[in-house]
């Protein structure tokens, strides 16, 4: 598979030939699998002592002709709390059991998440996978509704030092699709605003450098090639830049496996 090599302005320099992997067999239920073991969940549980901060279990006895028993007085055996007493007549409440108003929860979440685990093979594939998709026309569009056409994937000879000229070069080498490119964040219309959702913002441009490369522009995400995570890949089909050494260690690591 070939693909177009921009110059540093944007221009058209020659056709360069793309490591074997672009030509994978796409696997998407491999790598959404792959995506799902990569997540990070936040863990969730109920506080220890939820429902429990108050002594209620084991102080009324059920024993029988005994002083603040409960035998004889025709209910459950439930833990309660005393509220108040008169004497020998007291005021129960039932506490701490899931049955009783501001008790414990009978099955809460224990905050303690099984990891899900993947083997190198379908590790390799899944990352083959990802880095397919943006070389191919069907995964791009339909992850860009907005877009018509497309020539994937974009290689450009090296980066610009500065970001005037990487914005430069980037309109150029996508013309009408800059939009997409540059991250755009916004914010949310809605109540989502107050539920810790205020604001939405778009994927934008992966931009994929060699190891001995350097590079940071604002508004474009930036990533070496060992340092790509399925995430920045994920759904499968991202815009992706690649510099012609990234590829040049992609398929320096074909060659290893």
């Amino acid at each position: 598979m070939k693909a177009a090599l921009y110059d540093l302005k944007g221009n058209k320099k020659s056709d360069i030939e793309l490591p074997q992997l672009f030509n994978s067999e796409i696997r998407e239920d491999i790598a959404a699998k792959f995506f799902e073991v990569e997540k990070e969940t936040q863990p969730y549980a109920s506080y220890v002592e939820a429902g429990k901060r108050h002594v209620a279990s084991g102080i009324i006895s059920h024993r029988r002709h005994k002083w603040k028993a409960q035998y004889g007085k025709g209910i459950s055996r439930m833990p309660r709390k005393i509220m108040w007493r008169r004497g020998t007549q007291f005021y129960w409440i039932g506490a701490e059991v899931s049955a009783a108003r501001g008790g414990r929860r009978a099955h809460p979440p224990k905050g303690v998440k099984t990891p899900k685990k993947l083997n190198k093979k379908e590790i390799t594939l899944a990352m083959n996978s990802a880095f397919a998709a943006t070389a191919n026309k069907n995964f791009v569009l339909g992850r860009y509704s907005s877009m018509k056409e497309i020539s994937a994937p974009f290689v450009i000879e090296s980066l610009p030092s500065k970001a005037g000229e990487i914005l430069a070069s980037l309109k150029k080498i996508f013309g009408e699709t800059i939009s997409l490119v540059l991250k755009d964040k916004n914010v949310r219309a809605g109540k989502g605003k107050i539920r810790g959702r205020k604001y939405k913002s778009n994927a934008g441009l992966l931009v994929v450098i060699g190891k001995d490369e350097n590079a940071k522009f604002p508004g474009i995400e930036v990533r070496k090639v060992g340092e790509v995570m399925i995430s920045d890949l994920y759904p499968l089909g991202r815009l992706t830049l690649y510099t012609k050494k990234a590829l040049d260690e992609l398929t320096s690591e074909e060659k290893k496996q």
